[in-house]
């Protein structure tokens, strides 16, 4: 029996050992590595919390808790105005933020493309895939153009950037607020594209 022939047969009887104790416990997840990846340290925020630990007494049997009141999550831009008539009017006092620059606009167009294009158009002209393929969606505004009035008064073309804002934010008639798609940052640089579909002649 030469050499090769010993270690493949050791190697076959340790493994045939192996196999045939780790299936002798039907409970056993058998070796588990790094276990510190399937127990994790911090408490799991759907979890009671344990309240015989002194420094959780404060929890009072929770671990998600109501953050304190006026307090904001580290990097939250509130947006003070309501979503009412007398909120919208007041964000015409609102300022672009964000310097017009070429990268800012590129950006602005990517985002109006992805959410605003498939209703309001490529150009801004109110005639996006989604009208164009269901006649029965009227309505949608033009950004440009003598005849394309808003809903609430005055001519697309002239909205001012905080008014365009508004109404990413909170919506208007059949279009939903995209508040919870596009950051802030994000919204002012759609508005910034927005302004320039309105000088479209």
């Amino acid at each position: 029996m030469n050499k090769n022939r010993i270690v493949l047969a050791t190697f076959s009887l340790l493994s045939a050992a192996v196999m045939f104790s780790a299936c002798r416990d039907k409970k056993s997840t058998g070796l588990e590595f790094a276990r510190n990846m399937y127990d994790p340290i911090a408490y799991n925020q759907d979890q009671p919390v344990s309240t015989t630990n002194p420094d959780l007494e404060s929890f009072k049997g929770q671990t998600a808790q109501t953050p304190p009141s006026n307090t904001n999550p580290v990097g939250f831009d509130r947006y003070e105005l309501p979503n009412t008539k007398e909120g919208y009017e007041a964000s015409a006092a609102l300022v672009n933020p964000l310097p017009v620059t070429e990268k800012n606009l590129a950006e602005g167009k990517h985002f109006y493309t992805v959410f605003c294009a498939p209703c309001h158009g490529e150009k801004g002209d109110g005639q996006g895939h989604i009208v164009k393929l269901d006649k029965g969606i009227s309505g949608v505004p033009a950004y440009h153009g003598d005849d394309a009035n808003s809903s609430r008064g005055g001519l697309m073309r002239d909205l001012q950037a905080g008014k365009i804002y508004h109404t990413i934010m909170y919506g208007l008639n059949a279009m939903g607020s995209h508040a919870s798609q596009l950051t802030p940052t994000e919204r002012w640089k759609v508005v910034m594209y927005v302004q320039e579909l309105q000088k479209i002649k």
